[in-house]
Parts: C-alpha cells; structure tokens; sequence
C-alpha cells in the first residue's frame, strides 16, 4: 500500500515495527511522549528522563526508546514534508495498525505543531551543512587514447562545528565542461527569477 505520508510510497518495515511497539503505550503518554518528540524537530531541548519514565509502564528497554522517538521522528517530518492534514494522517496511520486512540493523540500534536513544522523543515530544506574554503586542482597528463583527468581537492568547512573535512576526487575533463555549462544554466535561471 501507499501512504501520503510516505511520499505516496510504501511505509518502510521498520516504521511498521515502531507502530507495534508505540501500540503498547497508553494514548496519554503517547502524545506526551509525541510532544517531546515535536520539541526536538524544532530544534528545543528534548527531556530524555521524562520520555524514560512516559516508557517505563510499557516496560520499554533502551533500544525500544531509542526506535520509538526515531519512529515518531519519522512520521512527523514526513507527514510535514509531504504536506499531510492530521485527518489523512492518522487514517494512514490506523490503516498500519496503530490504535484509533494513539493515532488521534499523534495527530493533535502534529495539528497544534503543524505551522512550526513546517516552517522549521522550510528553514532546514535550503540550508548548506558545509561552506566551501578552497579549491585546490590539477591536470593530469593524458595517456595514450584516454581522456585527459583532473584531479580535484575541495576543503570544506561546517559553520556549526569549525570541523574542516576533505574532499577528493578525479573526473574526466569533459564532465567538468558540462558541469560548468549546468551551473552557468543554472545561474542564469535564477538572475532571472531575482530580477
């Protein structure tokens, strides 16, 4: 089956089995557990003591705790990303098993979120995890019949962390021509779209 908040796909199996472990929590605590889960996607602190003792009942062990708040994760910024309404939402979500209760108690949180979801995905969907410091080329000699190669060095710099990291390549001369002759398209498209 295909599910919207999977991107019109079919749910991953390991979604499936974080749906059967969420089904042992009572729907009180799932949305608590849910809203916690919320907190992290817009980028708060998540109280990690509290989602322990919302699990604690259900007898959840660490790796249960782990694979729930990563299932949830899963399907609220999915469900964001794809633009899915809290009523089709939690259809999908009872179509795979999850209680009518838990699914409503998920979906209110999502509706109550949904507008801070959203602009938060916006805000993460455009960003660049890593600036680029340098360039560092050189052409190879060609040998007999073979395309002549560059070798490429990039240093690139994550702005969050100061981590530098290296990035290094060989390619074909002619992919860097096209490469260059993409990007001028792509410049273009949009000096056109900012003017």
């Amino acid at each position: 089956m295909r599910f919207k908040f999977c991107g019109d796909l079919d749910c991953p199996d390991w979604v499936l089995a974080e749906i059967n472990i969420l089904a042992r929590l009572t729907s009180v605590k799932m949305k608590l557990l849910v809203n916690q889960v919320v907190k992290g996607l817009l980028k708060e602190e998540i109280d990690f003591q509290k989602v322990e003792k919302l699990t604690t009942d259900a007898k959840f062990d660490v790796g249960d705790i782990k694979a729930s708040v990563a299932g949830i994760d899963f399907i609220i910024s999915s469900a964001t990303k794809h633009g899915v309404d809290p009523e089709m939402l939690s259809n999908e979500l009872q179509q795979l098993g999850l209680p009518k209760e838990h699914s409503s108690a998920l979906c209110k949180v999502y509706e109550s979120k949904q507008t801070a979801l959203h602009d938060e995905s916006l805000r993460q969907s455009f960003r660049c995890s890593a600036s680029l410091q340098k360039v560092d080329w050189k052409i190879n000699p060609t040998s007999a019949g073979n395309e002549r190669t560059v070798d490429i060095r990039l240093l690139l710099v994550d702005p969050a962390t100061s981590k530098e990291e290296t990035l290094s390549f060989t390619t074909a001369s002619s992919k860097l021509k096209l490469l260059l002759y993409e990007l001028n398209i792509v410049r273009n498209q949009m000096n056109a779209v900012h003017m």
